[in-house]
């Protein structure tokens, strides 16, 4: 989970009141007691974020990148933390002084940590962050709160596409070049892939360990649905309507009636992966990493695939990861935290190098997913397109229909207490795929109540 960046962030010193998560100026900064400089005069932060050694390439980036930050920036020392968020933990972590001073976050955590005051307010020291306008607006908004203040920064993100093997597609006399773009063209296509016999599956999905969760609530974001929505100051569920129903009949038909999903279910993401690294599945529905896993870890060649934007283009899940900063960290470990953040992550300035060490590391170039993730817009992305291009050692041709329909489709981030309402919705995916004559209206509504439960937990 590395990426680029490099341009130090102007030195102007900022402090943050973290009790109150209110950012003030120069004149009101004093000592509190925790600046912790390292020897020399130097502040050191701890960092979150570095890969586990079973990941020796991605580890070895870090821990380079690390060398470099320190060679460029004299007056930073970074200590790097093995690992990213715990949820169970980070609480107790925080609470004990044992909590990281730049911690990782995805998607999903945001919301609660800024409510719960467990992140600095970065407002106005994220002005000087350069490029910063060139951030999709909607990534930053995720970690604003209903005020419109900052509290950390997206390093990554993704959306849910149509993976599909162009190999079936062929044999089974479709085109590899024009994927399906809605769910009735899925439908088609999966027919006259499952009719090639041998055990060839034309679509598959999850639907359990809370996958089918989030692959039901991908479906209803394609269908310009929800799985929750807000009313006052409140959350509730949203499935349990025609959106829902419309979604849940499409998988049904498609393993009853059409019997192209296979008759074994119950599956999960590695049962998929394996399938389709072994020639035997048309499509699923994934994000671009999958592809990688499929070669890596299932034997499948990068040119018997591609990604198509989501079907239907009314919605997609949208997805990813960043960094935000502990509320208790002195200003001089804040300012330098951001420094860090910026110069690793967040700066096309590194693209090149970036790209280089994935290529020298055989490492995919080409897909729409690392070494350069998509959070810009404009000139920015056209410049990371433009680079990825130039080094792609796989056919990024294959991939295009998804990076074309990005920049267009409407991404939704997962619902509050994501992992509690996917293992609800398991359920419901489980009856359509394994039981015919699954009453739709009551699974629907059975799991609405278990899913309004869930969100009225959130604060």
């Amino acid at each position: 989970m590395s990426s680029p960046w490099s341009r130090s962030l102007p030195r102007r010193l900022f402090c943050v009141l973290a009790a109150g998560g209110l950012a003030l100026g120069v004149a009101a900064c004093g000592d509190d007691g925790n600046t912790a400089a390292a020897p020399g005069g130097k502040v050191k932060i701890t960092v979150t974020g570095q890969p586990p050694t079973s990941q020796p390439f991605e580890r070895s980036v870090f821990d380079a990148d690390v060398k470099e930050f320190e060679a460029s920036h004299p007056n930073i020392q970074i200590e790097p933390h093995e690992g990213f968020m715990d949820p169970k933990t980070f609480s107790a972590k925080l609470a004990g002084g044992q909590l990281e001073d730049v911690y990782y976050v995805y998607f999903t955590d945001p919301a609660q940590i800024i409510t719960r005051h467990q992140a600095a307010d970065i407002t106005e020291a994220a002005k000087s962050v350069p490029h910063i306008n060139d951030i999709k607006p909607e990534l930053l908004d995720n970690f604003r709160d209903a005020s419109g203040k900052l509290f950390g920064l997206p390093t990554m993100n993704y959306t849910m596409g149509l993976l599909y093997n162009r190999t079936l597609f062929q044999k089974a006399g479709l085109d590899p070049n024009k994927p399906p773009a809605t769910w009735d063209e899925v439908r088609e296509d999966a027919k006259k892939i499952s009719a090639l016999g041998n055990g060839v599956v034309g679509y598959a999905d999850y639907s359990k360990n809370n996958q089918g969760g989030w692959h039901m609530t991908s479906w209803l974001y394609s269908m310009g649905g929800d799985i929750a929505r807000k009313d006052g100051d409140k959350w509730v569920a949203d499935f349990d309507n025609e959106k829902g129903k419309q979604a849940l009949q499409y998988l049904h038909d498609m393993r009853w009636t059409d019997n192209s999903m296979g008759a074994k279910q119950l599956l999960e993401a590695t049962d998929v992966q394996r399938m389709m690294g072994a020639g035997q599945l048309g499509m699923y529905m994934a994000a671009p990493d999958n592809v990688p896993v499929l070669v890596k870890q299932f034997n499948g060649k990068y040119e018997d695939y591609g990604i198509a934007g989501m079907p239907g283009g009314q919605g997609t899940l949208l997805g990813g990861e960043g960094y935000m900063l502990n509320p208790k960290a002195s200003p001089e470990k804040i300012k330098a935290g951001l420094e860090w953040i910026q110069w690793k992550y967040l700066n096309p300035d590194r693209f090149e190098k970036h790209i280089k060490q994935y290529v020298d590391g055989k490492q995919p170039v080409g897909l729409p997913a690392e070494p350069t993730p998509d959070v810009w817009q404009g000139a920015v992305r056209d410049q990371q397109l433009t680079l990825k291009a130039k080094y792609a050692n796989v056919p990024a041709e294959n991939f295009q229909s998804y990076v074309d329909t990005t920049s267009k489709i409407k991404g939704s981030i997962e619902p509050p207490n994501a992992q509690q309402v996917y293992a609800a919705l398991d359920s419901v995916m489980q009856a359509v795929l394994t039981d015919q004559n699954a009453n739709i209206d009551q699974q629907l509504s059975s799991a609405s109540s278990k899913v309004n439960s869930v969100l009225a937990q959130v604060k």
